[in-house]
This record gives C-alpha cells, structure tokens and sequence, in this order.
C-alpha cells in the first residue's frame, strides 16, 4: 500500500508540470495551471488549442524530458487531456528509463 502513495503523489506531481509547461510554452496568458482541470479537453471547447500549439507543446515536451517524439507514438488521443498526455510521458519515461519526470524526485 505505500507504493501506491507516491504513484499519486508523482502523478499529481506530473500533471501540475505539465499544465505549467502549457501556459508557459504557449503563452496562455490570465490562465493559471491551476485553473487545467486534469480531465479538460486541451483542444476545442476546451483550452482551445490548435494544431500550431501540439507542434510547440511536442517541442517543450521533448525539450523539458530529454525524450524525442516520433510521430508514430502519438496521437489525438495524447493530447486529448493533461491526464492523457501524463500517462504518455510516463509510459515514454519507462520506456527510456530516463531521469527524474517531477523535480526532486
């Protein structure tokens, strides 16, 4: 059971990242990470990011995780949501075994 703990805790962790890289790499200003529900669609009605801001957001992502993005290994899917796209920095993050994904941890 106390495995279980930190997952939540790395996963809210991540998610609160991941919505600062957003505003932050795409300059959503008056919007505050805070405010990205984890569940919220990122493109349309929701946030309503275009195909302009996945192509930046892919670049920040591979900037800020080391980690390069193919093509192939994404999909609307990905970027459907902050928990969607959490789950594919995970995934990606195992895959490559890479550093930390949250500072100090």
């Amino acid at each position: 059971m106390m495995t279980e703990k930190p997952t939540m805790l790395d996963d809210a962790a991540l998610r609160l990242r991941l919505k600062r890289l957003i505003v932050e790499s795409l300059h959503l200003e008056g919007l505050a990470p805070e405010d990205i529900a984890d569940d919220a669609p990122l493109f349309g009605e929701g946030l309503g990011l275009d195909s302009v801001d996945a192509l930046e957001l892919v670049v920040a992502l591979e900037k800020e995780y080391g980690m390069p993005i193919q093509s192939h290994e994404v999909d609307k899917a990905v970027f459907a949501s902050v928990a969607n796209l959490a789950d594919f920095v995970a995934r990606m993050h195992a895959k490559d075994n890479r550093g930390a994904l949250v500072d100090g941890q």
